[in-house]
């Protein structure tokens, strides 16, 4: 499995499809790889897709972005993570967390890239099955 740690896996509001300005950040910092899955649920939180990793054979669609400059790594993740809510106000707990995880790609490679997963509680929220919540948020405002 290849070891680079300076690739990112999104799977909503961050990736393309989705045309939200934090796209354009992340477009002008980083450079899309492929498609890509990963293992974990996803779930509508209402105003926002979560992640949560799972052993099941579950899996999320998004895609791999690599930096441009790997210089620019640890500021350009910095703001992510702030986007993000990684880093909470005190006595708060983050909304979200980075970590590392395994990605599939669209070429059935297997590679780490750093994941968004999210930190609270998912109870009584509705899955999204299908794991794409480009797919999912069509369907929902065909509705």
């Amino acid at each position: 499995m290849e070891q680079k740690n300076d690739q990112l896996f999104v799977y909503g509001s961050l990736r393309s499809g989705f045309h939200h300005p934090a796209y354009r950040y992340i477009s002008h910092y980083f450079s899309f790889v492929c498609n890509g899955k990963i293992r974990g649920i996803l779930t509508d939180m209402g105003e926002y897709p979560a992640a949560t990793p799972t052993t099941a054979e579950s899996f999320i669609t998004g895609e791999l972005y690599t930096i441009n400059n790997e210089d620019e790594f640890s500021w350009a993740i910095g703001q992510l993570d702030d986007y993000e809510g990684v880093n909470a106000e005190e006595e708060e707990d983050p909304l979200f967390r980075r970590e590392l995880t395994h990605v599939i790609t669209d070429g059935n490679k297997e590679v780490h890239a750093w994941v968004y997963w999210f930190n609270g509680d998912t109870a009584g929220k509705p899955v999204i099955k299908s794991g794409d919540v480009l797919e999912y948020f069509q369907q929902k405002n065909k509705q």
